[in-house]
């Protein structure tokens, strides 16, 4: 395969992982729709449709492994491919992250409860867009943007945080709903954790750009964390 095959088939992966990520993106802001609407039927559809997820990882994967067993590629080339390795992994999760958010919708079903809508719907909408940036800044191989973009995750934990304190005081007032309560605050933590992910994606996009794995953000784990 030639320099400019190499090229071109590295570029058709990086196409990929943009149509993996508009599909993770689209997941998130369904989900969180469903779970304002209280929709299972939504949320079951939303669930099924994580496996078309599940397959583009895999595909991308196949396709790295492929290039790199069969050409070789040195430097740049190779820190491109290995990224997308792992960004592949990270959408995946953050799939996963959606596909919860719907485990937890049939899980509630009609239950009484009172729900940090707000609180969640912005969650989502600034991880969706972080990811977008960062995808983005990926693409472009600009490790600049790639060092910006995490700063702006400060306004998701200060959203988880009252969203939290939201759920504890629902629990505290009415013990009765703990266990539903305990759901949500898995929703508010799966929105949290998709944009610590981002970070990752940044992180891949700075070690492509300057050949160095650097962390750009250091945050305390809570018992959810994984």
């Amino acid at each position: 395969m030639s320099r400019d095959n190499l090229i071109l088939h590295m570029q058709q992966i990086k196409d990929e992982l943009l149509i993996m990520g508009s599909l993770v993106e689209i997941a998130t802001v369904k989900a969180v729709d469903a779970l304002r609407r209280r929709d299972t039927n939504a949320a079951r559809t939303i669930y099924l449709d994580d496996q078309v997820v599940n397959q583009k990882r895999y595909t991308i994967e196949n396709d790295v492994l492929i290039l790199i067993a069969t050409q070789q590629p040195m430097a740049r080339d190779l820190r491109r491919l290995a990224a997308m390795l792992e960004i592949a992994s990270e959408l995946e999760r953050m799939g996963d992250y959606a596909k919860g958010i719907c485990k937890v919708i049939l899980n509630l079903d009609d239950a009484d409860i009172p729900i940090p809508i707000k609180e969640i719907e912005k969650m989502a909408q600034i991880a969706v867009e972080l990811l977008h940036q960062s995808l983005t800044a990926f693409l472009e191989e600009d490790a600049d943007k790639a060092r910006a973009i995490p700063q702006q995750d400060d306004q998701v934990d200060q959203l988880f945080n009252t969203a939290e304190r939201f759920i504890i005081k629902t629990m505290v007032e009415q013990p009765e709903i703990i266990d539903h309560a305990n759901l949500l605050m898995w929703v508010a933590h799966n929105i949290e954790r998709m944009a610590d992910r981002v970070t990752n994606i940044c992180e891949r996009t700075i070690f492509v750009v300057t050949g160095e794995l650097t962390e750009l953000e250091v945050k305390p784990k809570n018992l959810f964390d994984n």
